[in-house]
């Protein structure tokens, strides 16, 4: 077979995730595990800095879902009831397959972005300071909302553990039922593109550093007390 007919038959690859969110996705998957493990085994200085680069990470996705590329955007996924309904009605029929987070997804991913927005917020404020685990910002608002944001972060954490089994089964369902492989493109960043139609817009790699020191910066910041804030 010569090289050019091995090139035509050779499926063509289009580029749907950037690295800034495989980044963020495949943090995400490995954060959590410690963080739950560092609670469990009362490591907590381990599992503060583990939940500052969460924070980092939550508000990276939060401003690259403004100014990002293409299927990294919210107005790129996020959509409204009856194109959620309309998208289900597709699947198994050949029409289901999208460039970025389907309809459906696209819901399940802003629910888990803001639980754990929600949970990064509230260990700030959380702990017990007789039992010498607290928040850098456990004694800024008083012991009731501190005691309020301690049974937040447990809460909100067994509501994340939920949605990660949905988001397991559900790729489990697109794998054996559809014959659709999610977790290869969040690996590579590109799909065949006989699959879908259109391809990601990229932006410049600037935005990226520009997020990053935000979110690392604030991240940072509410790490050490937030000084100047109270």
């Amino acid at each position: 077979m010569s090289e050019e007919s091995t090139q035509a038959s050779s499926p063509v690859q289009v580029r749907i995730w950037d690295l800034p969110v495989r980044i963020c996705h495949w943090g995400f998957v490995l954060l959590l595990p410690v963080l739950w493990w560092t609670a469990e085994n009362s490591e907590m200085r381990w599992h503060m800095r583990a939940g500052t680069l969460l924070l980092a990470l939550v508000l990276f996705r939060i401003l690259w879902g403004f100014v990002g590329s293409s299927t990294a955007r919210f107005s790129g996924f996020v959509r409204g009831p009856l194109a959620v309904i309309a998208y289900l009605r597709t699947i198994g029929k050949g029409g289901d397959k999208t460039l970025g987070h389907n309809p459906a997804g696209g819901w399940s991913v802003m629910v888990l972005l803001l639980l754990m927005a929600a949970q990064t917020f509230s260990g700030l404020f959380a702990g017990d300071p007789f039992d010498g685990a607290t928040g850098p910002l456990n004694e800024e608002l008083g012991i009731g909302f501190s005691a309020d944001m301690t049974d937040w972060h447990e809460f909100a954490f067994n509501l994340i553990l939920g949605f990660v089994a949905l988001h397991l089964a559900a790729i489990t369902f697109y794998r054996l039922v559809l014959k659709d492989r999610l977790i290869t493109p969040m690996i590579t960043g590109t799909r065949e593109r006989g699959e879908i139609a259109g391809e990601m817009a990229p932006v410049p790699a600037w935005r990226a550093l520009v997020c990053a020191v935000l979110a690392g910066g604030v991240a940072l910041w509410a790490y050490y007390g937030a000084p100047g804030l109270f």
